[in-house]
């Protein structure tokens, strides 16, 4: 059985995320390429002690680098959930920095 914390890798911090997190009280974070939704529903509950109330999750590709200027490179692909919070709950990252 994998641990809570296997589950979620990171969050993702950008400026469309932040307004998603203000305006539609969601957040977005990268995930294990195995979990499902309901792992991942589980892991915010119990990691930020909040009520999720949808989990959407999509598989990144990987980006296409160049390496020097003759070769490609790829990066790899990620996992991503974008998880919906209970109205009037939150959770803060980097407040008061």
């Amino acid at each position: 059985m994998k641990s809570v914390y296997d589950v979620i890798v990171s969050p993702i911090i950008t400026e469309k995320n932040t307004a998603a997190k203000e305006r539609l009280n969601e957040i977005a974070c990268t995930v294990s390429k195995t979990a499902n939704k309901k792992e991942i529903k589980e892991a915010v509950e119990k990691i930020f002690k909040v009520k999720v109330t949808d989990v959407r999750t999509m598989n990144m590709p990987g980006k296409i680098k160049a390496v020097r200027s003759v070769h490609r490179g790829l990066r790899s692909g990620y996992k991503k959930a974008i998880v919906r919070l209970k109205p009037g709950d939150k959770i803060e990252f980097f407040e008061g920095v």
